[in-house]
């Protein structure tokens, strides 16, 4: 019975197999596979080619980033040093030896290295750098790749720069603009522009997303609560605003949308870039340290004037704030260390200022006036000149004494620094 039982089974199993039987495949040398589960193909190979590295960092009031950067002389590249693990640029992902390629979403390789610096400098609390690690800029310039293309792509095809527009009100067509609310979608908010309206003459593009309106974000905002601010923004109002693909490329690169990114458009104060060379009475202006409003911030003011002086000639007007000293961001210096700096400069001095009203605008919307001031007219001077290090301090003679030239030794006054190598702290 044990032995009908097996043969049954094999027979009924014979069965099953007759019944699932596939047709026989024929290999034919002529018409070669044309079975898909049989043909054969190389694997991809991988891209050569090295994508860069998105650091954001992010500082506090009087705090550093926590890198030096310098120029390395031999491929004349932007390079990252000593990073401090604790601080912004630690925590960022930046490491020694990375190569930076962008600064707040522009390429700046090959750019002029103290112009990096006050890009640097007077970008405020928030800085993205897309950078290269060693090998990976070692590589691509081994295989003679374009940065600026290898930077682009790195952002998707369709990546654009959000824009900062200042739009001031007509009477006909108010702000020629209105906000619409992003359906399914807290806090986010489209524009919709009048054809030929302020709005669109400032910038803004019909569809264009809502980022901030008066240097706050627009997502803690309510739709009646924007609303209530442009019917109380007066006769003008500055948004930040990116068109839709933009605003997908930062979704997916996980970044902000900041104005410190951004394209200016329009705003309304600029700052002042003064070119001062000395005479014999000096420069003629006073440098005053002040209390701005009553408030406990203290400014560095621009005062007195004198008639016919090199300030004068220049386009200083009293009570004009101090933005920087031959590019150099001043604003946090304490007055005694400004003094030094337009000591340093000699026989001239390159002054950025700003009205009093321009600088209250810029800290309404957060930003440093400096961050689109156009550094390619700043160039470093050097000179000797003595004076007073007090809160007080007049860059003039008051005693018509002559001020004492010091030439180099080919007997002319040398008006141009060499580009600054060294490492800079940032």
């Amino acid at each position: 019975m044990r032995r009908t039982h097996t043969q049954d089974s094999m027979t009924t199993f014979t069965g099953c197999q007759d019944a699932m039987e596939f047709p026989r495949f024929t290999f034919n040398p002529k018409e070669g596979i044309d079975n898909p589960a049989l043909v054969i193909s190389d694997d991809p190979e991988p891209d050569p080619s090295p994508v860069p590295t998105l650091c954001q960092l992010k500082r506090l009031e009087g705090q550093s980033f926590g890198f030096y950067l310098r120029t390395d002389m031999s491929s004349r590249s932007f390079e990252i040093r000593d990073v401090d693990p604790w601080s912004p640029a630690g925590h960022s992902g930046l490491q020694d030896g990375d190569r930076v390629l962008e600064i707040n979403e522009e390429y700046v390789d090959n750019t002029d290295f103290s112009r990096i610096v006050r890009k640097i400098q007077s970008c405020g609390f928030h800085l993205f750098l897309l950078v290269l690690r060693r090998e990976e800029y070692e590589q691509a310039m081994s295989m003679g790749g374009d940065l600026q293309k290898l930077a682009r792509a790195s952002k998707g095809e369709r990546w654009s720069r959000p824009r900062l527009c200042h739009i001031s009100r007509q009477p006909e067509h108010g702000l020629g603009m209105t906000i619409v609310s992003v359906e399914g979608q807290k806090g986010q908010y489209t524009v919709s522009t009048l054809t030929g309206g302020p709005a669109e003459r400032a910038g803004v593009c019909f569809g264009d997303r809502l980022m901030w309106i008066n240097g706050v974000r627009v997502s803690t905002l309510t739709h009646s609560t924007l609303n209530r601010t442009l019917k109380k923004s007066g006769g003008s109002v500055t948004v930040l605003v990116i068109d839709p693909d933009g605003e997908s490329c930062n979704v997916r690169r996980k970044i902000p949308t900041l104005p410190v990114a951004a394209e200016c458009c329009g705003l309304p104060y600029t700052t002042k870039t003064l070119h001062l060379v000395k005479d014999q009475n000096g420069y003629g202006f006073l440098l005053r340290q002040e209390k701005l409003g009553g408030a406990r911030r203290i400014v560095h003011v621009l005062r007195e004037i004198d008639v016919g002086s090199p300030a004068e000639g220049a386009g200083m007007e009293d009570g004009d704030l101090l933005l920087a000293v031959n590019g150099k961001p001043i604003e946090s210096m304490e007055h005694e260390d400004i003094v030094k700096e337009v000591r340093q400069s000699g026989e001239a001095v390159i002054l950025t200022t700003i009205s009093i009203p321009g600088r209250d605008f810029y800290r309404e919307i957060g930003i440093s006036p400096l961050l689109f001031y156009d550094e390619c007219s700043v160039k470093d001077n050097t000179v000797s000149h003595c004076m007073k290090n007090q809160s007080e301090t007049p860059l003039k003679h008051g005693d018509g004494s002559p001020t004492e030239c010091v030439p180099d030794q080919s007997g002319t006054l040398p008006t141009q620094l060499p580009e600054r190598t060294s490492d800079v702290f940032l």
